[in-house]
């Protein structure tokens, strides 16, 4: 017998990359939605989504399990030949020596990964392999790594669901983020079994209000209020029902990662801060985003780390009071309204993001010229009337970055990218000199970057890449020290993750300096200096 629920939803998913019409798209999701059961269909939805994490299956992972069933060189070649990794793996993958008997279910398939190991990953996936045919196969690890790349949106999901089940398709969005895989409550309203889920009941996530890129020379300060842009994450606190959510910048709900955040606040309403962690380094105060990455991604936080890097939030804005929707209001007005509420929290773990006192924007580019606070992005200006509307809206809330830091650096390694540049070199690791290498120092890595460059950039530095080879270490090609590359960053860190003891923040290529001899290249003492 098939595997008859991994069939259908390999069979969904292969329609759907063959299917270009949106409604053709809808009519298949809905058909699927319609005929397959709970949980499985659940976590389809969840998968489709993006909302699908199986922590325990990277695709490091796979490609070493693949190479013990199949000849790495061949693997490699099919690989770079059909470009997606999933593919080329249940192609290659050995036929099952006999019929499984049985269903392999959606629901097996995540309950069982998501209890796993990483080492014990490896046997157990290669079981689910041998159980499938090619098709199954593919479905199994595009659901694994949660890369589906099948020319649906999350909204589209969402929309087909609602369309399926005669619902309205915003208040499904409205709650979508309040809710957890398999999503049993939305299905028990979508089919009458249950009420409907609403933001009064479900502590729901809300579109966060965004800012455009600062290109005119000045605004009126008399319109807009300025305070400082923080460097950590944006995050939106909500409580209602007795229960509390953190949730990100993309909706991702991160509670887990910052229990004693989410603890801490037990205010029914809604507010929107920046995530950031107590610097030691800096007596307490808000710390650096390499000191808030010891803590992101984490499903387990242990007590040491809570000790370590505690978190707390600089708040913002506030969208709910209570079960008041404060939206409509001007930026003003709520700001007040949040200053009313601050003080009633624990002062531990939030705090209010203070306005910059200028009185004209010459003033203000002067104190942002001289602000390199480990924690300061930049500088942000709001729009004094603007109410909170999701999004990015012309004229309302400005981003002025601070200047990038930048640094001449060796290439010293390169890797293939992925998608549509899985055939061209297009990750680069740099690195800066120890000391002076007319003295015998040597180069140690500093960063890595994918991205700043041009296409022909790219094409350049691919064939450079090609005739300068030197090593090969799995994908990796390690190059000739002759190339040196202009890194543009925001900032650098100390790390002890890294040999060279730094860390850059957001580094990109800037441009490609051909001109410049590589022993001419900056030194690690002087991105030290540099350092925050």
């Amino acid at each position: 017998m098939l595997a008859l629920a991994m069939r259908a939803f390999s069979d969904l998913l292969d329609r759907l990359i063959y299917t270009r019409s949106r409604n053709a798209k809808l009519r298949l999701i809905g058909d699927y939605l319609k005929a397959t059961p709970d949980p499985d269909r659940g976590w389809a939805m969840a998968a489709l989504t993006g909302g699908l994490d199986l922590p325990a299956v990277k695709p490091a992972l796979i490609r070493t399990m693949v190479e013990e069933r199949v000849d790495p060189v061949l693997f490699a070649m099919s690989r770079d030949f059909v470009g997606d990794s999933a593919e080329t793996i249940a192609l290659l993958w050995p036929e099952p020596t006999q019929p499984f008997g049985g269903e392999l279910r959606l629901s097996e398939v995540v309950d069982t990964l998501s209890r796993l190991s990483r080492s014990d990953a490896p046997a157990v996936l290669a079981s689910m392999l041998d159980r499938l045919d090619a098709d199954e196969r593919f479905a199994l690890l595009k659901l694994a790594t949660g890369a589906l790349r099948v020319g649906v949106s999350a909204r589209l999901a969402k929309t087909a669901l609602a369309q399926a089940f005669g619902l309205d398709v915003d208040a499904v969005e409205e709650v979508w983020h309040g809710l957890l895989p398999p999503y049993a409550p939305l299905f028990d309203w979508a089919e009458g079994r249950g009420a409907q889920p609403t933001a009064e009941n479900i502590p729901v996530f809300r579109p966060f209000m965004l800012a455009h890129p600062l290109e005119a020379e000045s605004v009126d300060l008399a319109d807009y209020a300025a305070e400082w842009k923080w460097d950590g994450i944006r995050v939106q606190l909500v409580h209602v029902a007795g229960e509390t959510r953190l949730y990100s910048r993309a909706g991702d709900d991160i509670t887990h990662s910052f229990p004693e955040v989410a603890a801490a606040f037990s205010e029914p309403g809604v507010l929107d801060g920046e995530l950031l962690v107590r610097g030691e380094a800096q007596g307490g105060a808000a710390g650096s985003f390499n000191a808030l990455q010891q803590r992101l991604g984490r499903k387990v936080v242990s007590a040491k780390t809570l000790a370590d890097y505690p978190a707390f939030v600089r708040l913002y804005d506030i969208l709910f009071d209570g079960l008041e929707d404060l939206r409509a209001l001007t930026w003003e007005e709520r700001r007040i309204r949040l200053e009313g509420v601050v003080p009633r929290l624990d002062p531990g773990r939030f705090d209010l993001s203070a306005l910059i006192d200028a009185e004209t924007f010459a003033a203000l580019e002067e104190i942002r010229a001289g602000a390199r606070d480990a924690a300061i992005e930049g500088v942000m200006l709001k729009r004094r009337d603007s109410p909170y509307v999701a999004g990015r809206r012309a004229g309302l809330w400005y981003k002025w970055k601070r200047d990038p830091l930048t640094a001449d650096c060796v290439l010293m390694y390169a890797q293939r990218g992925s998608g549509k540049r899985s055939s061209f070199y297009s990750d680069y690791t740099f690195g800066a000199w120890t000391g002076d290498p007319a003295l015998g120092a040597e180069l140690l890595p500093v960063g890595k970057a994918y991205f700043g460059f041009t296409d022909e950039e790219l094409k350049w530095l691919d064939r450079f890449v090609r005739n300068h080879t030197i090593a090969r270490f799995g994908p990796v090609r390690e190059v000739e020290k002759s190339l040196v590359l202009e890194v543009a960053f925001d900032s650098v860190h100390l790390s002890k993750r890294h040999k060279s003891g730094l860390a850059m923040r957001f580094p990109r290529i800037a441009r490609v300096r051909t001109d410049k001899p590589a022993s001419e290249a900056d030194t690690i003492a002087t991105l030290h200096n540099l350092s925050t």
